[in-house]
């Protein structure tokens, strides 16, 4: 069980991969994006949730495996956040490029209240919460974005 619950939380084990790992679980969601991005979106999102529950759980044993608080390589929040920052964007690759851009922002800068969910929420929920608010911000950025776009 622990091997799936690490591969889980790892997004496939590319938590694993050197340096940035937050940023590794985004780029290798997009590419997860791609195929999912055009799914209607009732399944789309029925997709988010059920990655969003697993999530919690495998977040929280992959703490107790590793032995400490959201370890770095713990990257399925970051798979969710993305996920939800690009869930109602058409299947573009420039458009993929401006969703991670603003889902690492917002994940990386915690504006309130992804930073106070970061604080105050812990274990499996408060490893996802924060990425998932964080996923919100970009969305809410991107679709403005191409609204905007769309008038001029």
């Amino acid at each position: 069980m622990n091997r799936i619950h690490m591969f889980i939380a790892t997004g496939a084990y590319s938590g694993y991969l050197p340096k940035a790992p937050g940023t590794w679980g985004s780029a290798v969601t997009v590419l997860l994006w791609f195929g999912l991005g055009r799914l209607p979106l009732v399944p789309y999102w029925g997709v988010v949730i059920i990655l969003f529950v697993l999530g919690v759980l495998s977040a929280g044993a992959a703490e107790k495996i590793v032995g400490n608080g959201d370890p770095g390589l713990v990257v399925i929040d970051e798979v969710v956040g993305q996920l939800i920052a690009l869930s109602f964007a058409p299947v573009n690759p420039t458009i993929a490029l401006a969703g991670f851009v603003l889902f690492r922002i917002f994940d990386i800068l915690k504006p309130f209240p992804v930073n106070w969910l970061d604080k105050h929420i812990h274990g499996g929920l408060g490893i996802m919460l924060d990425d998932c608010m964080a996923g919100c911000y970009a969305l809410i950025v991107l679709q403005l974005g191409l609204y905007l776009i769309k008038l001029f």
